[in-house]
């Protein structure tokens, strides 16, 4: 018997799956920000609430009562339009409210939506849920790997559990897959199913043959590459690149250890021997490019990547391109606040696809479109090389 989600029982698991990801966090835990990239996980169970009440329940729902009244102000991220916000920076300074509290707020939210939902909704209303579902799939992913770094960067460096996977391994040879020279159709059609606005505008694009390799880059062969010093070889990287290699002393990627000349991960389970066999994970732009240029290679631009996907394993890793996170032909953005989810960020960031171990199911698709700025890694990036 095939099980169709309803938006309800949809936004249920949802929320119940950000509370899951919290569980084996100590209650200190919940208020760190090592750096401004990385959230307190209270407050992203805190953010992921507010965006239910503040586009859905204060509009639409009759004689909403608001759990709390500055909690606009400390939960909003980056939406103009909805008013001001506590600046990103200082997300790790707020002691209050306390882990109680929010958890509070998130259940009296949920079960608030949960009664208006018994009766039936508008389209315009179950669009913004699905919009608010999926926001918080992308908090849950990025929740796992905020949950990793503040982890990952205590000097004691402790497991988070024992049963996240996040390095599998393609058991296959590396082979060259041949695209020929033609024009491919790119973009979201499935009418059917949700995507966000930046995959709309499906259009042709004319692409030359070219190869892309079935398999991710590997562990032990960014190691050859370490080996072969390629973080000392300025040749190799962009300017930019090379600048920040040397300002911040990058020799190895993220949760990287050499210890007594042997290498080690930090992963989920704690610090672990790196295991080679595996894929590069936590790199950055300048990693991955860096990289294929010394292979005498290069990344695949998104399109390359689209119209190659289904020839290949994707979803461990988000794999980065050679393409820059520009509008596709027709895009428009939607009026308000919620015109801000995607469209502001269409500059100076890298495109990446597939997902990774830390993408919540139900979310990514082949069409899926993440974007990153290029120094970044904290998340599970890594690399396919094209030629």
């Amino acid at each position: 018997m095939i099980i169709i989600d309803t938006p309800v029982s949809l936004f249920l698991e949802t929320r119940q799956h950000t509370e899951t990801i919290c569980k084996p966090l100590e209650i200190e835990d919940y208020v760190v920000q090592p750096i401004i990239d990385v959230s307190p996980p209270k407050w992203h169970l805190g953010h992921t609430t507010w965006f239910f009440e503040e586009f859905i329940l204060k509009p639409h729902k009759p004689n909403y009562q608001l759990f709390h009244e500055d909690f606009a102000f400390v939960f909003n991220s980056y939406y103009e339009n909805v008013g001001k916000r506590v600046v990103r920076n200082d997300r790790g300074n707020l002691s209050r409210p306390g882990v109680a509290k929010v958890y509070d707020y998130r259940h009296y939210v949920t079960n608030e939506l949960k009664d208006f939902l018994s009766d039936e909704i508008s389209e315009e209303i179950e669009e913004i849920l699905l919009i608010g579902i999926h926001h918080e799939k992308q908090h849950q992913e990025l929740l796992t790997t905020d949950i990793k770094y503040i982890l990952g960067n205590n000097p004691l460096l402790p497991k988070y559990n024992d049963s996240f996977s996040e390095n599998p391994i393609q058991n296959l040879q590396q082979q060259w897959i041949e695209m020929e020279e033609g024009i491919y159709e790119i973009g979201h059609n499935n009418a059917e199913e949700f995507c966000y606005d930046n995959e709309l505008g499906r259009h042709k694009v004319y692409l030359h043959d070219y190869k892309i390799s079935n398999k991710l880059v590997t562990n032990s062969e960014y190691l050859e590459f370490i080996n072969a010093d390629g973080y000392k070889d300025f040749n190799l990287w962009h300017a930019e690149g090379w600048d920040w290699v040397n300002q911040n002393q990058i020799a190895a990627p993220m949760y990287w250890h050499n210890i007594d000349g042997h290498w080690h991960q930090y992963t989920m389970q704690g610090l672990q021997k790196l295991n080679t066999e595996a894929s590069v994970s936590h790199i950055s732009y300048f990693e991955a490019f860096a990289y294929a240029q010394w292979k005498e290679c290069r990344l695949p631009t998104e399109f390359e990547w689209e119209a190659a996907q289904q020839n290949y394993n994707w979803g461990s890793r988000w794999e980065w391109t050679e393409s820059a996170y520009l509008p596709y032909p027709s895009y428009t953005k939607a009026p308000g606040a919620i015109g801000e989810y995607n469209g502001k960020f269409m500059v100076n960031q890298k495109v990446l696809r597939g997902g990774s171990v830390a993408t919540s199911e139900k979310h990514t698709r082949h069409t899926y479109r993440n974007f990153f700025q290029t120094d970044l890694r904290w998340q599970f990036t890594g690399l396919r090389l094209a030629k």
